[in-house]
């Protein structure tokens, strides 16, 4: 039988320093994707096993504030190209769609509503939203949620 996990979250200067360590070597490794475990491990200053032992044990605890979820309705024109070029803006700001749902056009306008991922995001959401709404055929875009 699996045992069960259990998770906590715990006030990270409580943590001793090894766990720290092990989530700056996941970052390290995330933001240069040529950077081997044994590289990041020594810049860091700890061993290849301390982070192979830790690494799948613990992880950031995202701020809700910062916005992991991203819910907007958009109003398009309907032309080809005009959902297609949304969805390029939103990935080249490093945005990540999660669901979207169109609605069958009507008077020329197609309603959308997107949620997307933001955690990873190289611009804030109020630039992104000004960039979408610079596009041709973008008439109007309205944040229903953010969480």
């Amino acid at each position: 039988m699996k045992e069960k996990h259990q998770f906590y979250v715990v006030d990270k200067d409580v943590l001793p320093d090894i766990f720290l360590k092990v989530v700056d070597v996941k970052n390290l490794l995330e933001k240069d994707k040529l950077l081997t475990v044994q590289e990041a491990t020594e810049k860091v200053g700890i061993s290849r096993s301390s982070f192979y032992k830790y690494k799948d044990a613990i992880f950031p605890f995202y701020d809700k504030g910062k916005g992991q979820a991203l819910t907007m309705l958009i109003h398009l024109q309907d032309e080809t190209g005009r959902l297609s070029d949304v969805l390029n803006g939103i990935a080249n700001a490093g945005g990540n769609v999660l669901t979207i749902n169109q609605m069958v056009p009507m008077n020329g306008i197609a309603i959308i509503n997107l949620c997307m991922q933001t955690a990873h995001m190289i611009m804030d959401i109020e630039e992104l939203i000004d960039r979408l709404q610079d596009l041709n055929g973008v008439q109007e875009i309205k944040i229903l949620a953010r969480e």
